[in-house]
């Protein structure tokens, strides 16, 4: 099985790299399912419905979120009636939607995502441990779900790379979004889990972390807010990862980086 994930589509660079590229990708490559971080997509702070929709329609066969997740307050509605869109699955109970979902894949396959905040450096959440460890024992790998991927919304790689130390063996992909910068520790975990600390974003990399760079820079020299920070919008890029799952025991054997398009430089899969 072919899943492949898309780290943090940044704004209209982010939707535009979605656009311009998932299409052929998913083609080309055969992927059997696609997941897509959307959290900042839509003017870098949550999702609308209409920019959840483009994802949908440019591939994605589900979107997850992070920190960011109810920035636009329609996203409550679209959360609560569409279970193709997860928030991360440690925040309040109050909170609408729900963190992780058994999908079932065009192949007939079925692939459990579950989205999780992270903690260190981050506003204060429930146990993402906890509350992933008790998500993938209702459905466990190789016996219900056929493929297990957590987005794992975090700062810090320590906590990351933890997190797949923790699940190896137990899931197909651990996957870190939130810092927007690809890292370059993909692996298979001994027990057969993917790992890669951060996928990257969608979008535009000649900027700080997706934001038109003049007012990051400014507010570093000086500590001082002179204007809101804008989502740049140059040449996008397509940042992921992609996981090669055993139809049996739906481990990872084989895990690649994805990128195309932009200034960050190309890496495409080469599965045999």
């Amino acid at each position: 099985m072919r899943i492949l994930f898309l780290g943090d589509v940044m704004g209209r660079a982010g939707r535009r790299a979605v656009v311009d590229y998932l299409p052929d990708i998913k083609q080309r490559y055969r992927f059997d399912f696609v997941i897509v971080n959307g959290e900042n997509a839509s003017h870098g702070r949550g999702l609308t419905e209409k920019h959840f929709e483009c994802l949908l329609d440019a591939g994605a066969d589900m979107v997850t979120l992070g920190d960011h997740a109810f920035d636009q307050r329609e996203t409550f509605g679209v959360i609560a009636r569409d279970n193709r869109l997860l928030r991360p699955i440690n925040m309040s109970d109050a909170a609408p939607g729900r963190g992780a979902m058994l999908y079932d894949a065009p192949n007939g396959q079925r692939v459990l995502v579950i989205n999780a905040l992270g903690r260190v450096f981050m506003n204060p959440i429930e146990d993402p441990f906890f509350a992933v460890e008790k998500a993938i024992a209702d459905c466990p790998l190789g016996e219900v779900a056929d493929a297990i991927i957590l987005d794992f919304h975090a700062e810090a790689t320590s906590e990351m790379q933890a997190m797949g130390q923790f699940l190896d063996g137990r899931a197909s992909l651990v996957v870190g979004t939130h810092t927007h910068i690809p890292t370059a520790d993909h692996r298979v975990l001994k027990g057969g889990t993917g790992l890669m600390s951060d996928a990257g974003m969608c979008g535009d990399y000649d900027s700080v972390i997706g934001m038109d760079a003049e007012e990051p820079v400014n507010r570093f020299l000086t500590g001082l807010t002179r204007e809101r920070f804008t989502p740049a919008e140059g040449s996008p890029s397509l940042c992921g990862v992609a996981i090669e799952a055993d139809n049996r025991t739906g481990l990872c054997t084989s895990i690649q980086p994805l990128r195309v398009g932009g200034s960050i430089g190309q890496a495409l899969p080469d599965f045999d």
